[in-house]
């Protein structure tokens, strides 16, 4: 029941320089080749998106144009420019200065080896990207125009796995332009960075964030049928390991039937108020029995952003996060640093956890779905899926509003198995070695404020954040294998 948009329906348009001072055979040659390009690029796995050819533009007029056009494009998410001949860059300035799509600058040629015995000054006019890319790229930087550059042939698997994160980004910006979450009650009490301007962060990223009362959200739940939830219990029963009490006849089936209640409920009104996320928070549940576990789970897994405690813009980043993921190996979920592991000798670890809101994808088998008291919030105990995570390398990403200006930061980890079996712990978890360690990447972390609520994903890495904060103009900082916490401070 996923809601993520379909990458292949969003549209990269291909958009190549030139000038009319070499002549139409030549502009001929350009277009040909421009064509080719796109195709090539179309049709690569690495890339999501359509990439759609549009023209060889000449003049400033046509410039304009084109990129108003883009403008204009829903379908379309941003802008590859190449410029395949010497394209003279005041040309641009008239239609940069208009741009509001992301940018792509991808500085290639069509052929991939020079044609040592038969290179002459017709084929050195035709394949002037070395330096046409060096006076598009200075315009871009005097205008200071947002973009990422990506450099070798357009037939490298690297190159085409740049421009697939960069519209995987692309994507998830579009995404965000017209998203709307809603916070479910109010942040919990007193915590400060779960808070923010969502009259900046609406201007900024695009999205809007409104409260509604836990009531609004009741009488969906309310309105569930006994069929509805019968059948939902068996959808249960059928996807995931059930305990005994939960399970078929069993003591606490009841809580069950609570719990997929919630699940109706919050579909039903997420979907009428077209939303994308939500926040709840323990502290804020009247009219309901229990704070919603596997429902939050189920419905991230679905594409649905999610903040714990009324961080909405964490929910934000797993909306985010989930989009420029989708259709990618690996999983993508709100996630927090619970408590370390911190031996005398060996490495420090991070286990990451919350109290039951872990999305299922990142799981490394199937989830067993349990009951247990959660000990805050005061109701009956919440239905939640309990998993580990598989081991390998993942990231966790934040956004912070520090007043003057939005905030990203990542830290990239290494995920373990856990050294021994955790039968007590009632929750979904994922245990991690912080990059380059703990005492740098913690360290790191504090001082550039970052919230105790990442998104953690291992199906993206860092350059789809990167492609992501560039485009929509809000700072990130990166902790990795090579950071010293001198220099990052």
């Amino acid at each position: 029941m996923s809601i993520l948009p379909q990458l292949d329906q969003s549209e990269v348009w291909f958009i190549t320089g030139s000038q009319h001072l070499y002549g139409p055979e030549t502009l001929e040659q350009v277009a040909t080749h421009s064509r080719e390009v796109a195709a090539g690029l179309d049709k690569s796995p690495e890339v999501p998106t359509k990439v759609v050819f549009k023209s060889v533009v000449k003049t400033a007029e046509e410039i304009r144009r084109v990129i108003l056009e883009a403008n204009a494009s829903d379908k379309c998410v941003g802008i590859v420019a190449w410029m395949h001949t010497f394209s003279p860059a005041k040309m641009w300035i008239p239609g940069l200065t208009l741009l509001q799509k992301p940018l792509c600058h991808l500085h290639t040629q069509f052929h991939r080896e020079i044609p040592w015995d038969s290179i002459d000054m017709d084929f050195m006019n035709l394949n002037q990207s070395a330096h046409g890319g060096r006076e598009f790229g200075f315009i871009c930087t005097r205008l200071n125009i947002p973009r990422k550059v990506v450099v070798g042939h357009w037939l490298n698997a690297g190159v085409q796995e740049s421009i697939g994160a960069w519209s995987r980004a692309a994507a998830a910006r579009q995404d965000l332009r017209t998203a709307r979450f809603a916070r479910i009650g109010d942040n919990m009490r007193d915590v400060a960075v779960t808070e923010g301007d969502k009259v900046a962060a609406e201007e900024v990223l695009g999205f809007s964030v409104n409260g509604y009362g836990v009531g609004d959200l009741v009488k969906h739940i309310d309105a569930a049928t006994d069929a509805q939830v019968d059948a939902l219990c068996g959808e249960y029963d059928e996807a995931y390991e059930m305990a005994k009490e939960i399970a078929s006849g069993g003591a606490a089936r009841e809580s069950l039937r609570d719990a997929a209640r919630i699940e109706l409920g919050l579909r039903s009104f997420l979907t009428e108020g077209g939303f994308v996320g939500f926040t709840d928070t323990f502290e804020n549940l009247v009219g309901m029995k229990q704070l919603p576990g596997i429902a939050a789970q189920r419905l991230m897994a679905d594409g649905y952003g999610f903040g714990g405690e009324g961080d909405w813009k964490a929910s934000a980043m797993v909306r985010a996060a989930k989009v420029m993921a989708t259709g990618l190996p690996g999983g993508t979920s709100f996630m927090e640093d619970y408590t370390y592991h911190l031996p005398a000798d060996g490495e420090a670890q991070v286990l990451g956890s919350h109290m039951l809101e872990i999305c299922p994808t990142i799981a490394s088998g199937r989830p067993r779905c349990e009951i247990h008291p959660l000990g805050i919030g005061g109701k009956e105990d919440p239905v939640r899926l309990v998993f580990n995570v598989p081991a390998g390398p993942a990231v966790n990403a934040t956004l912070i509003d520090l007043g003057d200006r939005f905030r990203m930061v990542l830290n990239e980890v290494e995920v373990i198995d856990p050294p021994a079996p955790l039968p007590k712990l009632p929750v979904a978890r994922a245990l991690w070695k912080p990059l380059p360690d703990l005492k740098t990447a913690a360290a790191a972390w504090i001082y550039a404020g970052g919230s105790h609520h990442p998104v953690f994903s291992q199906a993206i890495g860092t350059e789809h954040f990167e492609d992501f904060a560039q485009m929509t103009g809000v700072e990130l900082l990166v902790i990795d294998a090579d950071s010293k916490l001198r220099d990052f401070r």
